[in-house]
């Protein structure tokens, strides 16, 4: 029996790590430089934690997450995204004693049972961060910048930063009325997902991505239009920040995203880098969200975003030129008896932090010669008996050909250009 990776899911092949890798480290700097430092939280969760934050009428909670009960019958969840593992952890140890803004981020894997297709996986990667503690709108600003300045960092600059606010529970419940009104009129036309969400949160109807939908509410009434005076003003001020910080926006009434715990700020960076007008990431403020867990009334705001999606993007454009990880050395033997030698200078060197490769399948001397090829090795050298007596060898520059003889005792400060 052959065995083969779960639907959904996609081994990452050592030929493609370092991509990984490279664009995790791009990441890591552009929030290191906004000061915002990693945290790690545990795969799975308690599922009441995703149906408390995350909403027991949402999809994810209803058809999407991976849950199951485990030996001690508690039942368990693998997380199908970040922002409530994360709360969870801030509440837990207490995090908020330490300062009182604490600006995380994080690179996750992420699991939901949802239909494959490009760019989305059941088992998937997030980059994401949060700053909690905080209710100004610099920080909405701030968040909304650095998802931004990540994609500008890898040379995408062809996207559009969409916000809207959500309201308050003051303005919201109103506003909610008054949608239900106008949505019930047309509730017989509407896909027969948005009539299910008329009652149990009408807002998602206004993101539907069926098109009879969206023409349906192009008169719908916007949630932007009914914003109670502490809503209005911080919105306002986040669009004046917005200004400040260089990042160009514009205001769409119909982002709403879909999880229940947003509050005034939400917003996506939209492209159409994968063919058609798509989200690269989403977030915004989430005032109720701390409390709802467990912790102390505690204002917050994050975002998420693909990591799959941003690699294909980056992969279609070109832009992921990195050159794999490859020997600074490789050493050929040129016969049996001078293995050992091999092998003595081979660790000599990587004990100096000096990657270097030798054949450990005993192959001919021109089968070597092939392997450093393929490993795309710096520098090749042959150790025979000739050159474990007068201790030089000829060491070849790959690229260029050229040869160069050279004390065995000089290798280390040759290949670190001391």
């Amino acid at each position: 029996m052959k065995f083969k990776s779960i639907k959904g899911t996609k081994d990452i092949l050592p030929d493609e790590s370092h991509l990984w890798q490279s664009v995790e480290q791009h990441i890591r700097s552009v929030m290191e430089t906004y000061n915002y430092k990693e945290i790690r939280t545990s795969v799975f969760e308690e599922t009441s934690l995703f149906a408390r934050s995350i909403g027991e009428l949402t999809d994810i909670v209803g058809k999407e997450m991976y849950s199951f009960i485990d030996r001690s019958g508690d039942s368990l969840t693998l997380k199908p995204e970040m922002t409530a593992a994360v709360i969870r952890s801030y509440i837990q140890h207490n995090l908020g004693k330490k300062q009182p803004l604490t600006k995380v981020y994080y690179l996750s894997p992420a699991f939901r049972q949802e239909r494959p297709q490009a760019g989305r996986l059941r088992q998937f990667h997030q980059f994401g961060a949060e700053a909690i503690g905080g209710s100004n709108p610099e920080i909405d600003a701030e968040i909304i910048s650095l998802s931004a300045a990540i994609y500008k960092k890898f040379g995408i600059t062809e996207f559009e930063v969409r916000i809207n606010s959500v309201g308050c529970q003051k303005c919201r419940e109103e506003y909610k009325f008054i949608l239900k009104s106008f949505l019930s009129a047309i509730a017989n036309k509407l896909s027969t997902e948005s009539q299910r969400k008329i009652d149990t949160n009408p807002m998602r109807v206004l993101d539907s991505k069926d098109e009879n939908d969206k023409q349906l509410t192009i008169g719908a009434p916007l949630i932007k239009d009914y914003l109670c005076d502490e809503c209005r003003i911080h919105f306002e001020k986040l669009q004046s920040l917005l200004q400040i910080a260089g990042v160009d926006y514009v205001v769409d009434g119909r982002i709403v995203r879909g999880l229940d715990y947003y509050t005034k700020t939400a917003y996506e960076i939209i492209s159409n880098e994968l063919g058609s007008q798509d989200a690269l990431t989403g977030g915004g403020r989430y005032d109720l969200l701390v409390s709802e867990l467990g912790g102390k009334p505690t204002p917050s705001v994050g975002f998420a975003a693909g990591m799959e999606r941003l690699i294909m993007i980056l992969k279609k454009r070109n832009k992921l030129n990195v050159t794999a990880p490859h020997p600074k050395l490789f050493i050929a033997a040129m016969d049996d008896k001078s293995r050992n030698r091999v092998f003595q200078e081979i660790f000599k060197l990587r004990n100096q932090g000096i990657s270097c490769e030798t054949d450990l399948l005993n192959r001919s001397l021109k089968a070597q010669m092939r392997e450093a090829d393929r490993q795309q090795a710096d520098y090749v050298i042959v150790i025979g008996e000739n050159e474990i007596n007068s201790n030089r060898v000829s060491m070849k520059a790959m690229r260029t050909g050229i040869q160069q003889e050279i004390s065995l005792d000089e290798l280390p400060n040759y290949l670190t250009g001391n």
